[in-house]
């Protein structure tokens, strides 16, 4: 889900309390497909934390949404080798389930389609 305009369809990410390209503060939660493409990426290789030691490498990303050019969102890679990705990958989400949260993550599009 992510806010979209009702007024003028703009979706906005990070949420805002008003949208940037009209100025309308009707916002509605709205279901996105969940692809993108692969925007740009680093791999960390060194823990800032402890609790990460058993997550390296792991990958941080920047996924363009197929909704609209510039919607994106920061998150990671996974079910992936870092040594697979290229910017203009095409992406799906996938959900990782944590302490009663689920979190969006993203692997490399499983049918090729962007």
């Amino acid at each position: 889900m992510v806010l979209r305009c009702s007024a003028c369809g703009y979706y906005l990410h990070p949420p805002e309390p008003a949208c940037p390209r009209c100025l309308g503060d009707a916002l509605e939660p709205t279901a996105v497909s969940g692809r993108g493409t692969l925007f740009s990426f680093t791999v960390a290789r060194q823990a800032f934390d402890v609790a990460f030691l058993d997550h390296l490498p792991y990958v941080l990303a920047l996924i363009e949404l197929v909704e609209q050019p510039g919607l994106r969102i920061l998150t990671n890679i996974v079910d992936d080798p870092p040594d697979a990705l290229e910017v203009g990958a095409p992406v799906e989400v996938t959900f990782e389930a944590r302490g009663g949260w689920s979190i969006p993550q993203f692997r490399l599009a499983r049918d090729g389609t962007r």
